[in-house]
């Protein structure tokens, strides 16, 4: 059985920890090529650029543009006969429905969905809290051996098991590793539905608040089992099975409204 083909990406840039972390995990046993972002281009969503300068990298290819520009980049040109888009790792969780949208690591798994290629969108959890704050903690590979295990693994298994046919995406999210416990039993879950987006507007300026995280940081969350946030802030590795959007149902008031509109 010949090695699978990967195109690799990511939204923290191509020299950010956790890519080359994934990086060096996938290659021992598959052929990856490197299409990433030259720098953080986090919380762009599918941000889509009408070109993107390319450079070459020790890795692969970086690129002038976001994560959704490499997937098309790639599997249009550059790396155009892969096996599969890998995505990540990001460091930060991507949980919740009201997440999905906004987060370059996961839009360049679902686009990859629109060229029938599987992807994976890989995040890891850095619970805040202790004396550092949450965006200077893993800053060693080590720290993302969780993500690692879980993407090598689904890389393995996902396909051959028939995963993507009944999925277009999995979006992944990992706990950091606990060097004083055992490995993360790994849980099939559903994208939290809790939102928690507060605005105050004062002296001209509205701030935007996600008090999702608060609520994290506290163990405040009523996300029952089975959810993604759950899972993941129990210590568990959350594989959320997904489609890309937008699907579509047949919706009778809808039709309703259409049949009448020139009456």
């Amino acid at each position: 059985m010949s090695e699978p083909s990967i195109l690799l990406t990511n939204d923290d840039g191509i020299e950010s920890v956790g890519f080359r972390a994934l990086y060096d995990a996938l290659s021992e046993f598959a052929d990856v090529t490197a299409v990433a972002p030259a720098t953080d281009q986090s919380a762009v969503g599918r941000k889509m650029s009408t070109n993107a300068v390319v450079s070459e990298h020790e890795l692969g290819y970086a690129l002038e543009g976001t994560p959704a520009d490499c997937t098309v980049a790639g599997l249009e040109a550059l790396c155009p006969d892969v096996d599969m888009v890998v995505s990540g790792i990001n460091k930060g969780a991507n949980i919740g429905a009201y997440v999905l949208g906004r987060s370059g690591t996961v839009s360049a798994a679902v686009e990859a969905a629109f060229f029938d290629v599987p992807a994976i969108a890989l995040s890891l959890y850095v619970p805040a809290g202790g004396d550092l704050p949450w965006h200077e903690k893993a800053t060693d590979p080590r720290d993302f051996r969780e993500a690692t295990h879980a993407a090598s693994y689904l890389v393995k298994h996902a396909e051959p098991a028939g995963v993507f046919e009944q999925c277009d995406y999995l979006n992944v999210n990992a706990p950091m590793s606990d060097p004083d416990g055992g490995p993360a039993d790994m849980q099939v879950t559903v994208p939290s539905e809790l939102y928690d987006m507060t605005a105050e507007f004062e002296n001209g300026t509205v701030e935007l608040h996600d008090r999702v995280w608060e609520r994290m940081r506290t163990g405040d969350i009523p996300d029952p089992d089975g959810t993604d946030r759950r899972a993941v802030v129990e210590g568990r590795v959350s594989v959320s099975p997904l489609t890309a959007p937008h699907t579509t149902h047949r919706h009778e008031a809808l039709d309703a409204l259409a049949e009448t509109y020139l009456e």
